[in-house]
């Protein structure tokens, strides 16, 4: 495709599959020695003659920071949904979840036992030590399909393959939103490496919508009080009640607004941010979704919260919309009283969404006769299958050839540059545009420094 930039070349040669050893599950004590070894689903006697597949999924719970333990009880769910269905195609699906712990160690812990356990793909994961996992992956040759995108090498590395345009999307995205209707915006945001990226993203949102850049404040990630990181901010856009309007709902430019993008801590953030603005409305919020949720919404008061009129920046249809009953229904069959899966929440719907990636995969290559499914099996689907994977409308149809890859700088595996507008109104999220937003545009044009 003209003026499209290639990714980087795929590895000449593979790793030979590793056979699939009989799992053994491993038990509470030994899960929590080795940085969560995690349980297998769907291990009942097999429904056919083929090969059972196994995969693993993995995510950060029970941490200070970041926890997303939503992501693997959604596949042990959608384990459980397939195997009464007969399996994928006749495969049984055999999960394997691993607790990340937000830690670099555990995370290739991780991606080592997924190698070790023979699967054939991870999938539907959460981490942001991408260079510590995906080089245990490269070296077996094991696809990591649909990673939430919260680091650089998922997009980057010729054996990962996202479902979403990451971090940077989103971010660019909440630029474009903020730029129709804030004048002055202060970003508040992790004081990590992975923060580091995200001022210059959000500012390309800006600038095209002809806004100066944002007030860059630096916070911790796993902070309780965030009084210091409201003042800043709020002297940074210099609040103004006169140029306030609602513009979430339809009024004037909001003037002032601020943004703020800190995973499980941005509730702690903005609860901070409504003790200490006596007439918080006077100033926007704004943040992303994954730092912001429903649940997160409920929690702080509805539609008296703070987050009340708040805009937000999403890759996914509201969780409403109906395009996600399917997911739903799963959830509610098979996922029984397990309260760790929100289905509004962004981490269960990109596990979703990417198993809804791996069981076309296994349909494809089945129509092709393949019936022994390794990692390097998939990995030639992946990369050079003509068939798009339809969604369900919840994405574009996505596919990796090369010439699928966007032109972005730095992103070079970005498949997805689509987001979509939320906003919070009467406690609820709801869409504020029809359909998807593309920014991949701002994401190429976007200035980095050298």
């Amino acid at each position: 495709m003209t003026g499209r930039r290639r990714s980087s070349p795929r590895p000449s040669s593979h790793a030979p599959s590793v056979a699939i050893a009989s799992a053994v599950a491993c038990t509470a004590v030994i899960a929590s020695l080795l940085a969560g070894c995690g349980t297998l689903s769907g291990m009942s006697a097999d429904s056919g003659e083929k090969a059972p597949i196994t995969v693993m999924t993995w995510a950060p719970q029970d941490t200070n920071a970041t926890n997303m333990p939503g992501m693997p009880a959604m596949a042990e769910a959608y384990a459980r949904w397939v195997n009464s269905r007969g399996g994928l195609n006749g495969h049984r699906l055999r999960v394997l979840t691993c607790n990340e712990r937000n830690d670099s160690v555990a995370a290739a812990q991780c991606a080592q036992r997924a190698a070790d356990k023979g699967a054939v793909a991870v999938v539907g994961s959460y981490s942001q030590f991408g260079r510590s996992f995906m080089s245990p992956l490269e070296v077996e040759g094991i696809p990591f399909i649909g990673g939430y995108g919260a680091s650089d090498e998922e997009f980057a590395s010729p054996l990962s393959y996202p479902v979403n345009g990451g971090q940077a999307s989103l971010l660019a995205g909440n630029g474009r939103q903020l730029a129709r209707s804030c004048e002055r915006v202060a970003l508040v945001r992790p004081d990590t490496i992975q923060g580091d990226q995200m001022p210059e993203l959000l500012n390309s949102g800006l600038e095209s919508g002809s806004r100066k850049p944002a007030q860059d404040i630096k916070a911790p990630e796993d902070g309780t009080d965030y009084s210091v990181e409201v003042t800043r901010a709020l002297d940074g856009v210099g609040a103004d009640p006169t140029v306030y309007g609602t513009a979430a709902n339809g009024g004037k430019s909001a003037g002032s607004c601020v943004t703020a993008s800190l995973g499980d801590a941005t509730g702690a953030f903005f609860d901070s941010f409504r003790r200490l603005q006596e007439d918080h409305a006077k100033v926007h919020i704004a943040s992303i979704l994954g730092s912001v949720s429903q649940s997160l919404a409920d929690r702080t008061g509805g539609g008296s919260g703070p987050l009340e009129g708040a805009y937000l920046t999403g890759w996914y249809p509201v969780a409403s919309d109906a395009r996600w009953e399917p997911m739903r229904k799963v959830i509610n069959d098979h996922a029984f009283a397990d309260n760790r899966i929100d289905p509004a929440d962004q981490g269960v719907q990109t596990t979703w969404i990417a198993y809804t990636v791996l069981r076309a995969l296994i349909q494809q290559l089945d129509d092709e006769g393949v019936e022994d499914i390794t990692p390097h099996a998939l990995q030639q689907a992946l990369d050079h299958g003509d068939r798009a994977i339809d969604t369900g409308g919840l994405t574009p149809k996505l596919r990796w050839r090369e010439d699928d890859m966007l032109a972005v700088q730095d992103f070079p595996r970005i498949v997805n540059g689509m987001v979509t507008y939320q906003a919070v109104r009467d406690g609820q999220l709801v869409a504020v545009k029809d359909g998807f937003v593309n920014v991949t545009k701002t994401l190429e044009r976007r200035r980095t420094e050298d």
